[in-house]
């Protein structure tokens, strides 16, 4: 079966994407679609309640672990979930922008809901497929789909809009997403440890993992692993505007360029934790974290050339892709048997819950010492995250036994 093994990459990916395209499409698509419809910038700031089932999905993990304890319950979830979310897009294009905005934004909470449990599923699905030396290939395969599905997501889909219309183009989003479940259907391998008992898992289990010996190094890592880039791209489109480019350039370098390099950062990322290892893996992507914040500043120091936010823009994207890989990985490896879904939710959630805050925070940083002084705090988070890695990370035969 080796030379298959190979097989489980794609479906993987098929998957990742499947769910990232329709919600980089209702995240930030519509909102322009809303604009031109002349919706107030409130009804438009209403439509970030939509990702709401993604940071409390912690909450229902537990019970996607409790229906999980077959390769076949498991793949019945996963197509349920794609199926259920289809649906969903589906009965979203039936209606009016205009007259039924509510209940579309009900709609897309729902499908966004189907969505993450069905990430909870897919990620289970990975852990158990995936051996620990292949996790790192796997991870790789998961950011780069959400950075693929991004980039279509934001980028092709507001262009096919404009082509197929509102009804339509859900239609097209709605069978792409059916399609995506192929790869799984084809893929027929057994989980690792099939037939295995598996504990029930509730809410309590949150609690435990963190209660372990140990586990509270671990949410330094997820709290700051992401800190000395998120300010910057938080702020980077704001940054280029003041720097005097338009939109049309601003979508061209950081949403198509920009993207491209996370999703194939992404995807070398997950061949460099193979080849170094988790340890050095996670110091030489911080390094370029480093870089990039460091690029920025001095970026404010000169007169700033095309080449110049060309450079910073792709260590930024990099330094993104090549955190996410490690960050997923080194959850996978350190998730308790039976208890996968919820495991790796709560991790990733902390990561999303301090990404959000370091966002929020960044624009009354930014209003108060300006973009130089932005960059320079992201420089300093760089090098508090080196010291918290030396303090937390585990020696690299910990991860995973390997």
């Amino acid at each position: 079966m080796k030379e298959r093994a190979w097989h489980k990459f794609p479906v993987l990916f098929s998957l990742y994407i499947a769910q990232s395209i329709p919600m980089s499409f209702f995240s930030t698509v519509i909102p322009v679609i809303m604009r031109q419809e002349n919706y107030s910038l409130e009804s438009i700031g209403l439509l970030q309640l939509i990702k709401l089932p993604w940071i409390f999905k912690f909450l229902w993990a537990p019970l996607v672990d409790n229906n999980a304890r077959s390769t076949k319950q498991l793949r019945r979830l996963i197509i349920v979930s794609e199926i259920f979310y289809a649906l969903v897009i589906l009965s979203i294009g039936v209606f009016d922008l205009q007259t039924d905005f509510k209940l579309i934004i009900i709609l897309m909470v729902v499908a966004f809901t189907a969505s993450a449990t069905q990430d909870i599923a897919v990620d289970i699905y990975a852990i158990l497929q995936l051996k620990p030396e292949e996790r790192s290939l796997g991870n790789s395969m998961q950011s780069a789909g959400s950075f693929v599905g991004s980039l279509v997501g934001t980028g092709l889909l507001l262009i096919a809009y404009h082509y197929f219309g509102w009804t339509n183009l859900l239609i097209l989003l709605a069978a792409f997403v059916v399609f995506a479940i192929l790869p799984l259907l084809l893929y027929r391998k057994p989980i690792q440890n099939e037939g295995e008992v598996r504990p029930r898992v509730s809410l309590t289990d949150i609690y435990r993992f963190f209660a372990e010996r140990g586990k509270h190094k671990r949410v330094l890592i997820l709290v700051f692993y992401y800190s000395g880039i998120i300010g910057i791209l938080t702020m980077l489109k704001p940054y280029m505007v003041d720097l005097g480019y338009n939109v049309k350039q601003i979508g061209l370098m950081s949403g198509v360029f920009g993207t491209s390099i996370g999703a194939l950062s992404a995807l070398a990322g997950g061949l460099i934790v193979k080849k170094v290892g988790r340890t050095l893996s996670m110091h030489i992507f911080l390094l370029v974290s480093l870089s990039a914040a460091s690029w920025f500043y001095f970026m404010t120091l000169a007169v700033s050339t095309l080449l110049m936010v060309y450079i910073g823009i792709g260590l930024l994207w990099g330094a993104y892709g090549l955190s996410t890989v490690a960050i997923f990985t080194t959850s996978m490896d350190i998730v308790r048997k039976g208890r996968e879904g919820t495991d790796f939710t709560v991790q990733i959630v902390i990561t999303h819950l301090s990404s959000l805050i370091i966002a929020v925070l960044s624009g009354k940083i930014g209003d108060a010492v300006g973009y130089n002084g932005l960059f320079a705090i992201e420089i300093v988070l760089c090098l508090l995250t080196f010291a918290i890695l030396f303090y937390s990370l585990p020696k690299e035969k910990e991860y995973a036994n390997l």
